[in-house]
């Protein structure tokens, strides 16, 4: 408990300072201003390391950073919060209105695109003399081709982007978020059952294409189904009651409890969070609340979202101590980012432009919704939830390289592009409100 009271101590100090900073100084988007101050600290204590030593500077932060096992810190702690934080504000009709769209990318896309990263940095691991395992490389491709929900929704707060191209990304980074973590289970899970058609070094009996099917469904289709009935459950009660402070306490209820349930039935948690997030956000606010409920829940939220995204972002920062650093990584890493460029074209070219026969899209839309596909935490934990070894050291340090370039490079320069390819914003998004 006494270690666990330093640690949260030690984030909100660091995320204030570094926040301050930003603000006053730098005056960033708040996320990508934490990830770069985070970031120039630790190598700032690895530079102090290098010319003294016997101070200790990095070895005692990456012992810190261990300690709080980020990848437990987000899977199992902040993401349903902040999943549930961003499909509140999340319009259910407008999200519905582009539903074909959002379903083809974060299927069909993401699967195509998790296809080319993997076959695409197998290579590149080949040509610098490292050959990682095929399917270990499929396992990258799953983990680094989701956009990131926390990353997209806090950019898209200072991107003016077009409603209807914000509610594709913000759809879509919800929803393939969770289809990302059931490819990634069920690959990770071939990689270590022993299917050996990559290479991969587990043991025991291949998985068959039923039992792939199966845990597909209880995942996916499971966990869908799960947030929509504890949604209901939760509906009910507020719509049953109007006191709002217990009506907060019962949407922190529905998150802890969908998680907690998801996880024990070993179907996907975010998934299940999103669903009951729209739910509650669009029904729950319109039909089971008064506004001072509304507005208080509303406040709560985004004050919510706001702490978690920012210790997330410090902590993404704070994880380059414990980033490898040989010439042979450095190298693919610099192959990777324009790799999984294109194949994020790929996955939104490809829908959308087998869509685009039977149905208008906004001007530009597959150029921003490429480079807004930003990457972030839920890709960095995923990589260091990987069993121990040279595979998990390799993609930690891929997967690292591509979520800062995404931060700092695509997230400071999206707005950029959206005025450059869409520029009559306001004429193309009426106009997209009446098409698309």
């Amino acid at each position: 408990m006494e270690n666990l009271t330093r640690d949260i101590a030690t984030l909100l100090g660091l995320a204030a300072l570094f926040g301050y900073i930003n603000h006053r100084f730098l005056r960033l988007p708040r996320t990508i201003g934490l990830v770069m101050i985070a970031m120039t600290a630790s190598l700032a204590a690895l530079a102090i390391d290098a010319i003294v030593p016997g101070w200790g500077v990095g070895p005692g932060l990456r012992a810190a950073l261990i300690e709080i096992d980020f990848t437990d810190a987000l899977m199992h702690g902040m993401l349903g919060f902040l999943l549930f934080a961003g499909a509140l504000h999340v319009d259910l009709g407008h999200l519905a209105k582009r539903g074909w769209p959002i379903a083809a990318m974060a299927t069909v896309g993401l699967v195509l695109s998790t296809a080319l990263v993997g076959y695409g940095i197998w290579l590149a691991f080949d040509l610098v003399g490292l050959g990682l395992p095929l399917i270990y490389c499929l396992v990258f491709g799953a983990l680094i081709s989701p956009t990131d929900p926390v990353a997209v929704l806090g950019i898209l707060k200072t991107a003016k982007v077009p409603p209807s191209l914000e509610a594709k990304i913000a759809g879509e980074s919800l929803f393939n978020d969770g289809v990302g973590v059931v490819i990634f289970v069920i690959l990770l899970a071939m990689a270590t059952s022993g299917d050996g058609s990559g290479g991969g070094g587990g043991s025991g009996s291949a998985m068959e294409p039923g039992d792939i099917a199966i845990l597909f469904l209880r995942e996916a289709v499971g966990g869908a189904m799960l947030g929509f009935v504890m949604g209901i459950i939760a509906f009910w009660a507020l719509r049953s009651i109007d006191e709002y402070n217990l009506e907060v306490i019962i949407t922190l209820a529905l998150v802890t409890v969908t998680y907690e349930v998801a996880h024990m039935l070993h179907t996907s948690g975010p998934i299940a969070v999103v669903v009951a997030g729209l739910l509650i956000g669009n029904h729950g606010t319109r039909l089971a609340m008064s506004a001072t409920t509304r507005e208080h829940l509303t406040n709560f939220w985004t004050l919510i979202d706001e702490i978690l995204n920012a210790v997330l972002f410090l902590l993404i920062g704070l994880e380059v101590v414990l980033i490898s650093t040989t010439p042979g990584l450095m190298w693919v890493s610099l192959i990777a980012i324009p790799l999984v460029l294109c194949a994020r074209f790929c996955a939104v070219a490809v829908p959308i432009g087998l869509l685009g026969l039977f149905r208008d899209f906004t001007k530009g839309a597959i150029p921003v919704l490429t480079w807004g596909g930003l990457r972030g935490g839920i890709s960095v934990a995923l990589a260091l939830s990987l069993p121990a070894g040279a595979e998990k050291d390799a993609i930690v340090t891929v997967c690292y390289a591509v979520v800062v370039f995404s931060i700092l490079v695509q997230g400071l320069t999206i707005s950029r592009l959206v005025a450059w390819v869409v520029p009559t914003q306001d004429n193309a998004a009426d106009k997209a409100e009446k098409h698309d």
